[in-house]
């Protein structure tokens, strides 16, 4: 993970699904059951992914809990598996990092964090007093590395450079990232990562769901996918299906599926400078994604969902 002593598999597995039912995601995913959470777990660590993003936001640490009491319900020993985490900024300055890390702890608890982000570019406070902020905890031994999410190539070199004054790297900067999102090649941030040996985390690799064709081959699904997200995929259907297409055709080659396609792209495509973190509200979609870890696309392949992706992405 960027210039620290964290290695981690090139696939994760985001858990903001864990929040399901409870506050902004209420309207974006259904609530799952310990049970079910306990299973995505066990899928993906069947799999061979060894690390986990959450965040204070995805439920108030509802999806921290889970992923805790799922980690611990599998006998997975602390230290065992790498655990990301997220601070949100919003209406709070660089003091509250300090002042709410029990509350994270107490969530993971027993498991520790090892990366610990800003979940957001906004706040009262500068990227320079929240790395400040966020040092402190390195230095305390309370966290292993400090990372963004959201952040600009500007403000990430501003974070890079606070942390670099304490002696710290900066190990990553958390950003969406897809064969449908692209902007890291033209907006900076994918030259400064690899620059400055940040890592980037791709969230949302799979758009929600769109680029395993699901909602292309049975366009109903869209009729139960919660209304929070409904739109946004509709918006996209049509554009996207000639990557879809292309997926397939690459899919179908591997007996492999459209989704393990998409992510090997993503790795492939930008190396070791970015890994993934899709996300999985059933047992299968961990180990789906899982199972992109044994994929190698060839260079050809590659240029083809390149061309394709585009002249669809935006």
């Amino acid at each position: 993970m960027g210039r620290t002593d964290i290695a981690v598999t090139p696939i994760g597995l985001g858990v903001m699904q864990f929040a399901g039912g409870s506050g902004v995601f209420r309207a974006m995913f259904p609530p799952i059951e310990q049970t079910a959470m306990t299973d995505i777990v066990r899928a993906a660590l069947d799999g061979g992914i060894g690390w986990f993003d959450t965040a204070e936001m995805y439920g108030g640490g509802r999806s921290e809990r889970g992923l805790a009491a799922a980690l611990d319900a599998l006998d997975v020993r602390p230290g065992r598996v790498t655990i990301a985490t997220k601070w949100l900024p919003f209406l709070r300055s660089a003091r509250n990092i300090g002042a709410t890390i029990g509350e994270r702890q107490a969530a993971l608890d027993p498991y520790t964090i090892d990366l610990h982000q800003i979940h957001q570019p906004w706040s009262f406070s500068s990227p320079e007093a929240e790395m400040d902020a966020m040092a402190d905890l390195v230095e305390a031994g309370v966290i292993r590395a400090v990372g963004v999410s959201n952040f600009d190539e500007r403000r990430m070199r501003r974070a890079h450079a606070a942390l670099a004054r304490r002696g710290l790297p900066l190990a990553s900067n958390q950003v969406h990232v897809s064969l449908l999102h692209r902007e890291i090649e033209s907006n900076g941030v994918l030259a400064a990562a690899r620059e400055l040996g940040v890592t980037i985390i791709a969230y949302s690799p799979l758009d929600s769901g769109l680029l395993t064709g699901k909602f292309h081959f049975e366009p109903e699904r869209l009729k139960a996918t919660p209304i929070g997200r409904r739109m946004g995929l509709r918006r996209k259907l049509d554009r996207s299906r000639p990557l879809i297409d292309v997926l397939e055709a690459i899919a179908e080659a591997y007996d492999a599926t459209l989704a393990q396609v998409a992510l090997a792209w993503l790795l492939d495509r930008y190396g070791e400078t970015v890994v993934a973190i899709p996300g999985a509200s059933r047992p299968k979609h961990a180990a789906d994604a899982a199972g992109a870890l044994d994929l190698t696309l060839t260079e050809r392949e590659i240029e083809r969902l390149d061309e394709v992706s585009e002249r669809v992405s935006g």
